[in-house]
């Protein structure tokens, strides 16, 4: 099976919640690699600024009045998000870690995850 007839076919089973899961874990996985390889502030920025895309647009879909999660949930996403925006200035500058966006990154990974698959 070709790689194209391959992504078609995952696109067309997989779920919203597996898609989220896949994504977070590889955005998490780029912060964890560039972490590793002792990377610091404007230097992370590629994978900060797709982690900071995911989060922007997970809070821009909560703030939808056709989304149809819990009012709480929606609130406390959008919350994260506006956090995730002000800490990756923070690790651009120097002022904070990217530790901390990842812990984040993990919890949500643990939420999304199918039974036994554990977070990177």
């Amino acid at each position: 099976m070709s790689l194209n007839a391959y992504q078609r076919a995952r696109a067309i089973a997989e779920t919203p919640r597996a898609m989220e899961y896949r994504l977070m874990s590889q955005i998490t996985g780029d912060m964890i690699d560039a972490h590793d390889a002792g990377l610091q502030h404007a230097a992370l920025m590629p994978a900060l600024h797709r982690n900071r895309e995911v989060w922007s647009t997970f809070s821009n879909l909560c703030a939808s009045p056709d989304n149809q999660l819990p009012a709480e949930l929606r609130a406390r996403i959008i919350s994260i998000a506006l956090w995730v925006e002000r800490h990756t200035g923070q690790v651009v500058r120097g002022q904070a870690s990217i530790e901390d966006l990842i812990s984040v990154n993990r919890t949500l990974i643990e939420g999304l995850a199918p039974e036994n698959v554990p977070a990177r």
